[in-house]
C-alpha cells in the first residue's frame, strides 16, 4: 500500500486540520485522541510518510526509529501514565482494525484496562 497524503494524520501534520497537541518537534507530533478509549488516550505518530508500523521499522532510519520510541517514553512520563501503569498499541493493516495508513501508537491510560483480548474475540 502507497502512502495516501490526504489522511487525516497527514491533514493535521500540515495544520490543515486542528488537534489538541500534547507534544511536538520536527520528527514527532502527539495529540489527545477524539475518539477516547480510555481518560488518557494520546496518539503518537511520526511526522515522515509511514503507512503502518512494518512500512516504518523497514524503511525509517534506525535514529528515527530510536527517536520516535525515546520520544513515546518521554510522553507516557509527562502523561504520568507510568505510574499506574499504561497499554501502548498499534493496529497494523486491516485485520488489526487499522483506521487511518499512517502508523501511530495509542497510549492509554488513567484506568483499569482490563485484558487485551478475551477468550471470546479469540474464537471469532
Amino acid at each position: 500500500m502507497s502512502y495516501n497524503r490526504d489522511n487525516i494524520f497527514a491533514k493535521i501534520i500540515r495544520g490543515e486540520i486542528p488537534a489538541n497537541k500534547v507534544f511536538e518537534d520536527d520528527k514527532v507530533l502527539a495529540f489527545h485522541d477524539i475518539s477516547k478509549a480510555a481518560p488518557t488516550h494520546v496518539l503518537v505518530i511520526p511526522k515522515g510518510e509511514y503507512v503502518d508500523f512494518i512500512d516504518f521499522t523497514s524503511n525509517a532510519a534506525e535514529s528515527e526509529i530510536a527517536h520516535f520510541f525515546a520520544k513515546v517514553n518521554h510522553i507516557a512520563k509527562d502523561l504520568e501514565a507510568d505510574k499506574s501503569g499504561f497499554r501502548l498499541i498499534t493496529n497494523n493493516g486491516s485485520y488489526a482494525h487499522q483506521t487511518v495508513p499512517h502508523f501511530h501508537v495509542h497510549i492509554l491510560a488513567g484506568k483499569k484496562l482490563g485484558p487485551l483480548l478475551s477468550s471470546d474475540n479469540l474464537l471469532r
